[in-house]
C-alpha cells in the first residue's frame, strides 16, 4: 500500500514534466553561452518551465547565422536584437527607432505597455509572434576623437554601419558621413584597428568587445542614446498558444529590473573621463534632427526606407511628451 502511494506520488510529480512542450530556440550572444544575453535568456527559459514550456537553447555568436537557422526551420524561436528581428515584426522592430526613446524611464513605460494583453494583436505579423522584449541597453556613439561631439563633426568620417540596418545607413548618409558596411562580428575590430572613426553600440561593448582600444587616449563615448536596443524573442505563430504566449511576454517584462541592473552596472563601470557630455542646447538640435529622420523613414520620404511602423512612432511620441510636455515636438503640428 505504501509502495503504491509512493508510486502514485512519483507519477504525479513527473506528469507535468512529461507534458511540457519542448521548443528549440536559437540564441544570439556575441560572447556565446557565457554571455550576459544568453544567461538572461536562460533565466527566461527557467521561468517558462512553470508555464509548461521547456526551451532547448542553442547559443550563436553570429546573429546572422542564428536568424538564418531560425528561417531555415532549425529552431522554433530565436532570441536576437531588434536590429535583426525587425523583419519579423515591424511594430516591435520600431522600438529602436533612432532617437525615439531618450531615457530609460521612457523605455520602461513602453515595455510595460507592450506587455499588456491588449497589445497582443500587435505582437503577430506574417506568421510570426513576439514572445518577449528585454532591454539590451542604449546605443551610444563611440568615437576615436573627442572633438566629434556634434552631428556636423561627423561629415566625412568613416562610420561602421550594420549593412542590414537601413535606418542607420540613412542617418549616416544624412550627416554626410561615410558608411563602412559591417556586421555584428566585425564592427568592433574595424573600430579598434582604426579602419573606421566611429562605431555604435551599447555600453557592454566597451569591455566585452574591447572598444576602449578604439577610443584610445583621444576618443570617447557620446552620452546621448541614439536608440534603445532590445532583445526580442520571436517564434513562429502557433508555437505557443495565445495564453502561454501572453504569459511569456509577462515573464520577459518581469525581467526588466534584472536587465536594467546589468545595464546600469555596465555603464557605471566606464570611467567618467571617457564620456562626452552634450550641452542641453545641442541635445535639442539632435532631437529635432532625429524626429525629422523618423518621419522620413515612416513615410519613405527623401529617399529614406519606410522601415518604421506609424503606430509605434505615435506611441513613442506620446510617451516622450508625457515625460517632457514642454518639448518643442509636443506642440508641433507635424507630430509623429
Amino acid at each position: 500500500m505504501i509502495r503504491k502511494s509512493l508510486t502514485a506520488l512519483t507519477l504525479a510529480a513527473i506528469a507535468p514534466l512529461a507534458s511540457a512542450q519542448t521548443v528549440k530556440m536559437c540564441v544570439f550572444d556575441v560572447i556565446g553561452a557565457n554571455g550576459d544575453m544568453f544567461n538572461m535568456v536562460k533565466d527566461y527559459a527557467l521561468e517558462m518551465k512553470s508555464h509548461g514550456v521547456d526551451y532547448d537553447l542553442k547559443p550563436y555568436t553570429d546573429e546572422g547565422v542564428a536568424v538564418g537557422d531560425f528561417n531555415a526551420g532549425q529552431c522554433d524561436a530565436v532570441a536576437a536584437t531588434d536590429l535583426r528581428t525587425r523583419p519579423f515584426n515591424r511594430f516591435t522592430g520600431t522600438v529602436s527607432a533612432v532617437g525615439a526613446l531618450p531615457t530609460y524611464d521612457d523605455l520602461k513605460t513602453l515595455l510595460a505597455t507592450l506587455a499588456q494583453a491588449k497589445a497582443a494583436p500587435l505582437m503577430k505579423q506574417d506568421g510570426y509572434e513576439v514572445l518577449g522584449i528585454v532591454p539590451a541597453g542604449a546605443g551610444y556613439l563611440f568615437v576615436n576623437d573627442r572633438s566629434m561631439d556634434t552631428a556636423g563633426d561627423l561629415a566625412g568620417k568613416r562610420m561602421a554601419t550594420l549593412d542590414y540596418q537601413k535606418d542607420a545607413i540613412h542617418m549616416v548618409n544624412f550627416v554626410k558621413a561615410t558608411v563602412v558596411p559591417s556586421d555584428i562580428t566585425n564592427f568592433a575590430g574595424k573600430f579598434n584597428n582604426g579602419s573606421v572613426d566611429t562605431a555604435y553600440a551599447p555600453a557592454f561593448a566597451y569591455e566585452a568587445l574591447e572598444l576602449y582600444k578604439g577610443i584610445g587616449e583621444s576618443g570617447g563615448i557620446v552620452d546621448y542614446p541614439l536608440a534603445q536596443l532590445t532583445i526580442q524573442v520571436i517564434a513562429r505563430e502557433g508555437v505557443l498558444d495565445d495564453k502561454t504566449a501572453q504569459a511569456s511576454r509577462q515573464v520577459a517584462w518581469d525581467m526588466y529590473p534584472q536587465a536594467m541592473n546589468l545595464i546600469s552596472n555596465q555603464e557605471a563601470a566606464i570611467s567618467e573621463e571617457k564620456w562626452i557630455r552634450i550641452p542641453e542646447k545641442d541635445i535639442q538640435g539632435y532631437q529635432e534632427m532625429f524626429r525629422q529622420n523618423r518621419i522620413e523613414m515612416r513615410d519613405g520620404l527623401n529617399g529614406a526606407p519606410d522601415v518604421y511602423h506609424p503606430k509605434m512612432l505615435s506611441l513613442l511620441s506620446k510617451i516622450r511628451c508625457a515625460s517632457n510636455p514642454s518639448a518643442s515636438e509636443c506642440t508641433s503640428e507635424n507630430r509623429e
